[in-house]
């Protein structure tokens, strides 16, 4: 086997390692980590989780022990070279006689990048960047958006027919449920699976209270993955309207979890009261503008100061129109079905004044298109998560 061989090889296994702590590591990045021996033998593997503390390094030299003289380490991200909540893995790799480091990209973090290759190839260790770094990049896009700007990264999701609508005329709307017959939903089955995934990838989810209203969701993360703290659900609720009978602060109230964050305008202190009673988090903002409309800037901020690395929009209309006005979206992931609406009352995806010329509106790049079944969905970013 070649030694580009050998290297992609070893660094699938770091990156699969790493997408095992998806759910476990944030605020911080994912990394996972092996280490072969001079004859290309694996003889140790790590993934880093928040709770378990140790990094994947650490815990791969652990594995390799006095073995891992001589070898080689595999990671996806660059070491850390500075005191965080554990010591500085770089100092770590050098005592145990790690000869030569392969990494697939540097730290995201401005403040330290180049710092851990610095210290390696000031030790003598060889030290090999850029193999499998877009997939590496990928992986760790939240945290690179958060630890650059305070902020999550934003995907506005959601699911229409070919001629982008998002529901049927409001009258059967108001009857739907997360409880209805798989032949009331837009998508298939495996595409709803799918959203599941994707819930289980971010650290948030934010709607509307007029999605609360007319569909009575749970907005919970279904996917049977690990996850170190609870997805955290966001509504925005200008006059805090949301039900207390509604399945979501039942729900709260009955699992206590703190998982439920309200962020309102003008309300009444006794319905805050109330839904806080009932375990529902409520903040009041002046965020709000006189149009009603959210300042969804401001509350990004407060999202980030909650290190809330990921927020994924599952919105109605006015939502994802409010989003994309306010230019906060950064990536979006927009399911399709082989289905036709038509029809002036069906839910159109965004809701709005719209952009008013063709140079204006929002465009997508680097997009790329996933297969459910007879569904598709095209995934692609508005702007680069790893810009300054």
């Amino acid at each position: 086997m070649s030694a580009n061989s050998a290297n992609e090889k070893h660094l699938q296994r770091a990156l699969e390692l790493a997408n095992h702590a998806i759910g476990l590591a944030s605020p911080n990045p994912y990394v996972g980590a092996v280490i072969s021996d001079a004859k290309g033998n694996v003889i140790g593997e790590g993934t880093y989780t928040y709770a378990g503390k140790k990094h994947a390094e650490i815990l791969a030299l652990e594995q390799a022990g006095t073995k891992a003289r001589g070898g080689t380490l595999y990671l996806n991200l660059e070491p850390h070279a500075h005191q965080g909540r554990t010591p500085p893995c770089t100092d770590a790799l050098i005592q145990a006689g790690i000869r030569r480091v392969v990494a697939s990209m540097p730290d995201p973090n401005p403040k330290v990048s180049g710092r851990g290759f610095e210290q390696l190839r000031s030790a003598g260790i060889h030290v090999e960047v850029g193999q499998l770094e877009n997939e590496a990049k990928k992986l760790n896009e939240a945290f690179a958006r958060y630890i650059r700007h305070g902020t999550p990264l934003v995907t506005l999701k959601a699911a229409m027919t070919l001629d982008g609508k998002i529901a049927p005329p409001p009258a059967e709307a108001m009857q739907r449920t997360e409880r209805i017959p798989a032949d009331g939903w837009i998508t298939s089955e495996i595409a709803r699976s799918h959203v599941q995934q994707l819930r289980h990838q971010h650290d948030a989810l934010l709607v509307g209270v007029g999605t609360i209203l007319a569909d009575n969701p749970l907005l919970t993360d279904r996917s049977g993955r690990p996850r170190r703290r609870p997805l955290l659900r966001v509504i925005l609720d200008s006059h805090l309207r949301l039900p207390l009978e509604s399945r979501l602060v039942r729900d709260v109230a009955a699992q206590r979890a703190n998982d439920v964050l309200v962020f309102c305008g003008h309300a009444e202190p006794q319905k805050g009261s109330q839904l806080e009673a009932l375990g529902v988090r409520v903040e009041k903002v002046q965020a709000f503008e006189s149009n009603g409309r959210p300042d969804l800037p401001a509350l990004l901020r407060r999202l980030g100061e909650l290190e809330i690395t990921s927020l994924m929009i599952e919105g109605g209309a006015r939502v994802n129109w409010a989003a994309l006005a306010a230019n906060v979206v950064d990536k979006v992931f927009l399911y399709y079905a082989p289905k036709i609406l038509a029809g002036t009352g069906s839910i159109p995806f965004a809701s709005g004044p719209g952009f008013q010329h063709i140079s204006h509106a929002a465009q997508v790049k680097h997009i790329h298109l996933h297969r459910f079944g007879e569904d598709f969905a095209a995934e692609g970013y508005l702007r680069d998560p790893y810009d300054e």
